[in-house]
């Protein structure tokens, strides 16, 4: 089987049921996503799939072999972080670090389903949503974390988050 993961060609041969995460951890050796619950209720192995955040514990490899996978691993380098992940580093958006490539990959998803203006089920607004710290913490309700650095994790994806404000302020004009 032929996979797009991290803008890099894979191949693989892995039985057909096969989750994304196990072809991802075990079998391409890309350790970032962990593997919490194996039943999509901690948000430990979310990544993206053409742009979209998954739980990769809960799809199939095979049901991806046509998609842009992304990982913690494609999102940035030691030498040149995602602005998530250089935010986490400053506001200790993590204590044990297990969450953390989840909760990242996850604010990616977030930040660009609140730049397309998709209400949340807080969203008193269904058409122009306000992007408050209830919508963050909505929006990332399906990401756990055991150590409880939620304040942090909220402050640093509102730094990011209204860092790019003004950039689509522009945009819209």
């Amino acid at each position: 089987m032929h996979f797009t993961i991290n803008g890099q060609p894979h191949q693989a041969e892995v039985d057909i049921r096969t989750s994304l995460l196990d072809l991802l951890r075990e079998h391409l050796s890309l350790t970032g996503s962990k593997k919490g619950c194996d039943h999509g209720q901690c948000g430990a192995c979310t990544v993206l799939v053409n742009g979209r955040r998954i739980n990769s514990c809960l799809t199939l490899a095979v049901m991806h072999q046509d998609d842009e996978i992304v990982t913690i691993e494609g999102l940035g380098t030691p030498g040149d972080l995602h602005p998530l992940q250089d935010a986490f580093v400053r506001h200790d958006g993590f204590q044990c670090g297990y969450c953390t490539p989840g909760q990242i990959c996850s604010a990616v998803g977030m930040l660009d389903e609140v730049a397309k203006g998709w209400p949340s089920h807080v969203s008193a607004d269904l058409t122009d949503p306000e992007f408050t710290d209830a919508e963050i913490r909505e929006r990332m309700s399906g990401n756990l974390c055991r150590c409880s650095a939620y304040p942090n994790i909220v402050d640093a994806i509102r730094e990011v988050a209204d860092a790019n404000q003004p950039a689509h302020a522009e945009a819209a004009e």
